[in-house]
């Protein structure tokens, strides 16, 4: 990436040097022309000038996603080995060893909730894809979003705290309907939870609430983790983006959940907001019109 940057800075060097020697025969020449060379001049400098900075934030910008989709595919391998293994190992226990009813159940329970994260990882993928190349067309409809928050709170919700699981504290306010993209604004509801689990400690507890407060429909998410910098709130939803390296990052992810969130939620005008959890962690509070 520094070599054509290096190459196209020295030919806008070569290219002034000759526009002043010309200048300077010129006006040896016709000094009469001065004004008109000057002018003519300046604005040959001003338009390079213009193209060398247009050039450098093309290639930063470029630099910036080849980094982000690096991370992004370190992490996708990552995210797909550890269920997969996972899944592996207890259908081999269960093939190998003799056990009883309970601990086969508990087994394929395991397995089925690592199902679920994939199937998660991989409808993340494939709406983010649609979204990006405009191929999505957001059907609409009314229906109960009390009853779609709930449900995925009881598929997400975890009740044993020695599985290093977080507990989902839920106060949903019934009946409460919107009309929208049911498939996506699951998607949006299970990534705000998820993501709120992913960046809390182990057995920490995350706040889902949903409630009308007069003719808007709000639904809050919280956790007491990590938190997030002032100067990371604004980027948060850059397709890709996440904090650090993914070599020296512990928690999962791939960097499209909270872009899906936001895309998805432009496209039914509601509004997103991110502020600081007190004493820790963040709090994402989206407001339906």
């Amino acid at each position: 990436m520094k070599r054509p940057f290096v190459i196209f800075y020295a030919l806008i060097i070569y290219t002034v040097m000759e526009l002043v020697w010309w200048g300077y025969m010129l006006l040896k020449l016709q000094p009469e022309r001065t004004g008109m060379i000057l002018g003519e001049g300046s604005m040959f400098v001003m338009v390079i000038t213009g193209g060398a900075i247009l050039f450098h934030k093309s290639l930063t910008k470029e630099r910036r996603l080849q980094h982000q989709k690096k991370n992004f595919l370190l992490s996708v391998t990552h995210e797909l080995k550890s269920p997969l293994a996972s899944i592996k190992l207890y259908l081999e226990t269960i093939q190998k060893r003799t056990l009883t009813k309970q601990q086969v159940e508990d087994f394929v329970g395991k397995c089925l909730l690592d199902v679920d994260r994939l199937n998660d990882m991989v409808e993340n993928m494939l709406l983010a894809a649609k979204i990006e190349n405009q191929s999505y067309t957001f059907p609409k409809q009314q229906f109960n979003i009390s009853v779609l928050v709930d449900g995925i709170i009881n598929r997400l919700q975890i009740n044993r705290c020695d599985m290093h699981q977080q507990l989902i504290n839920a106060e949903i306010e019934p009946k409460l309907e919107v009309t929208g993209d049911k498939f996506a604004l699951t998607s949006v509801v299970t990534n705000l939870i998820e993501n709120a689990i992913k960046y809390s400690k182990p057995c920490e507890t995350v706040d889902v609430k949903l409630y009308a407060r007069g003719n808007r429909i709000h639904l809050e998410v919280a956790d007491h983790g990590i938190g997030i910098a002032d100067e990371e709130k604004s980027r948060i939803f850059e397709r890709f983006y996440r904090v650090g390296s993914e070599e020296t990052r512990n928690t999962k992810g791939t960097g499209l959940g909270l872009y899906i969130v936001k895309q998805v939620l432009d496209k039914h005008q509601a509004v997103i907001n991110v502020r600081d959890n007190r004493p820790a962690g963040s709090v994402f509070e989206v407001i339906f019109g």
